[in-house]
């Protein structure tokens, strides 16, 4: 079991992914590296200072432009979190995408991600899918290894059960300390598991029954991405339900004093297993509209949560 000392405790990630310009293999451009440098200080202006990356993100491109940042920012990485993911090789030519868990694959992305981000060492490194064919022993030696050389200091996953990382960690002496997957207002699959039990709904919902309490009961930190589930709430809707919850939204943004994007980042920091979610907009002002979610704690009343839970889900709970 982990200790409260080797724990993620950032209540709020700023995801990198739409930072490095086209998602192609095209170069970044110095543009792209000034837009990144503006969404990155204005994650640091609303108290963020942890950031998630992949090594898929933009061809590799999103970690450029970040290292970019941080090599004409000097201090800055001293002061923040940088948290990146392996795992997910992307369709090249007539080859189609996979996942990649190997060991020597592991240690390959890891030591690019670094020359990438200019760092010389991951603070926190996902496995960014399960590979059904890389065996645990085999994954946790590559972790091993690095953290021995010092190149990652703690490890986690992203996508998996409660029971693939018990598997995992019975092979690492390492603990995992977080657990990524998509969890928003919307996609309320990994809540609803928990109260369907015994209901004819229960079979229309395939989220792994016990994997929030095996991330709580271990000190396993649960980020959502995809936690402003695409702007539904706070900009676009496409369903009745996803307007009647917009409206609810404003109302309550107004009511607290603060952003309709914070209420919905507030609705998952509310459970009690202290869910931080990842936000992903480049926007500079879009990331300043969630900042009472990474300075305040949840002001949602009891009734409040549930409220934006039945309007969201447009029926009454079981």
């Amino acid at each position: 079991m982990t200790t409260k000392t080797d724990a993620c405790e950032d209540r709020l990630l700023y995801g990198c992914m739409g930072l490095g310009g086209s998602w192609d293999t095209q170069p970044y451009r110095a543009a792209d590296i000034d837009d990144a440098e503006a969404a990155i200080n204005a994650a640091l202006d609303s108290g963020i200072t942890a950031f998630d990356h992949a090594d898929i993100y933009r061809h590799g491109k999103a970690e450029a432009v970040f290292g970019e940042v941080l090599a004409r920012t000097p201090g800055l990485r001293e002061r923040i979190t940088v948290q990146t993911k392996c795992g997910i090789r992307l369709a090249d030519g007539d080859r189609p995408g996979v996942y990649d868990l190997r060991g020597h694959s592991i240690i390959q992305r890891v030591e690019e991600s670094l020359a990438r981000l200019r760092t010389d060492v991951i603070d926190v490194l996902l496995l960014h899918r399960p590979d059904p064919l890389a065996g645990a022993e085999e994954i946790a030696q590559a972790l091993t290894s690095l953290h021995r050389q010092g190149l990652v200091r703690r490890f986690g996953v992203s996508n998996m059960s409660a029971a693939q990382i018990a598997h995992l960690q019975a092979a690492l002496d390492v603990p995992l300390v977080a657990n990524q997957l998509e969890m928003s207002l919307q996609r309320r699959d990994w809540l609803e598991a928990g109260v369907l039990v015994n209901t004819p709904e229960a079979a229309t919902n395939s989220f792994p029954l016990g994997t929030i309490e095996h991330c709580s009961d271990n000190d396993i930190q649960l980020q959502a991405w995809g936690s402003l589930a695409q702007g539904r709430f706070t900009g676009r809707q496409e369903t009745a339900a996803e307007h009647a919850t917009a409206q609810l939204v404003t109302v309550l943004a107004r009511k607290k004093g603060t952003t309709a994007e914070t209420i919905v980042l507030w609705w998952l920091q509310r459970h009690p297993a202290r869910i931080a979610p990842v936000i992903g907009s480049a926007r500079p002002e879009r990331i300043l509209a969630c900042r009472d979610a990474a300075r305040r704690e949840p002001d949602l009343t009891h009734e409040e949560w549930y409220e934006l839970w039945i309007t969201a889900r447009g029926t009454a709970l079981p």
